[in-house]
């Protein structure tokens, strides 16, 4: 699903490397800059802050359901454009801060943001690196090895979450600081959204059971030592692809600091193999019972598919939730 040079984008995006353009200070208190309003202001931030004189072309990139997102050509350069003309700069906001705290572990390569703002007719835009995509999704152990070395350089002493809220595709993500995994996992991930399930489809049946499921928990983590580590969040084969030197990028993140296994929880569709896992856990020792816990990662997605995309994934979630209460015997 990666073209040859652009990227997928669910909600998210694909970018090639101006090695001489200045990243943005992302600090706690100013992390990226805001745009002013006014009547262009892509182009009036490309045509002064982006060091262009004038802008070549500009051509939509395909893929997205989302946002819509547009690269540009300038005589400075290209630069990656998404826009959305329903959600404010929040949703984008975020996900600025997640690509400034990936590229801050210094490991794996992901598109810097340059501008975050309002669109005058309503809606936000963001503006980033463009990356000149290779042609494949590059090594899968590489990809392994640089994914574990962001989860072991990035870590949080506030606990789990992240200093905003983001999306999920577009389901709101809620990271509100929690001191213990199995509590943040259990009320901000499942229970979220089993609570849309709810109030969405009115489906109290799954409600019920994976309340039951949330209050059990602690039974999949027993003796297990579990740091935050700073996630992508939605790493699926469409937010993973390779510069034109064959490194892994990774793209369009929901990122927050988790337990590092619950990066897997897209795996269903990301296409990891054995060299993958191989090489992440050289750098990031498998933990007891990673096995058991595996579904447990993958059900937030599942049930995040179902309340986006309808119920062609409800059994999938059910399925999940029904088996861990037959380990459970309740």
């Amino acid at each position: 699903m990666v073209a040859a040079h652009v990227g997928l984008i669910s909600s998210g995006c694909c970018f090639p490397s101006l090695p001489w353009f200045p990243s943005l200070s992302f600090s706690k208190t100013k992390p990226f800059v805001m745009a002013a309003l006014g009547e262009d202001p892509i182009r009036e931030w490309i045509l002064s802050e982006g060091k262009a004189t004038q802008i070549t072309r500009i051509s939509p990139v395909g893929g997205g359901c989302i946002n819509r997102a547009s690269r540009y050509d300038t005589d400075a350069g290209s630069f990656f454009v998404k826009t959305s003309r329903s959600i404010g700069p929040s949703m984008f906001e975020g996900e600025a801060l997640g690509l400034g705290a990936m590229n801050e572990t210094k490991s794996i390569r992901v598109p810097r943001p340059f501008k975050v703002g309002p669109l005058p007719t309503g809606g936000s835009y963001i503006i980033m690196e463009f990356i000149e995509f290779g042609r494949s999704r590059g090594d899968q152990a590489v990809l392994g090895r640089k994914l574990a070395e962001m989860h072991k350089a990035g870590k949080s002493e506030k606990g789990f979450g992240f200093d905003v809220d983001n999306t999920i595709g577009s389901t709101p993500q809620i990271n509100t600081w929690t001191s213990d995994w199995v509590k943040f996992y259990a009320e901000h991930r499942l229970g979220y959204q089993l609570k849309l399930a709810l109030d969405q489809y009115g489906d109290s049946t799954i409600y019920a059971k994976g309340e039951k499921l949330m209050k059990n928990l602690g039974r999949l983590f027993e003796n297990v030592e579990i740091e935050p580590c700073l996630l992508h969040g939605d790493l699926w084969s469409g937010n993973i692809s390779s510069d034109k030197n064959g490194e892994p990028v990774i793209l369009d993140p929901a990122c927050y600091y988790g337990h590092n296994e619950a990066e897997f929880g897209m795996s269903w569709c990301a296409g990891f193999g054995g060299s993958f896992y191989n090489a992440y856990f050289e750098v990031m020792p498998k933990q007891a019972g990673f096995e058991k816990r595996r579904d447990l990662y993958m059900l937030y997605h599942y049930l995040n598919h179902y309340n986006l995309f309808g119920s062609g994934y409800r059994s999938s979630a059910m399925s999940i939730i029904d088996d861990y209460l037959r380990i459970f015997n309740i």
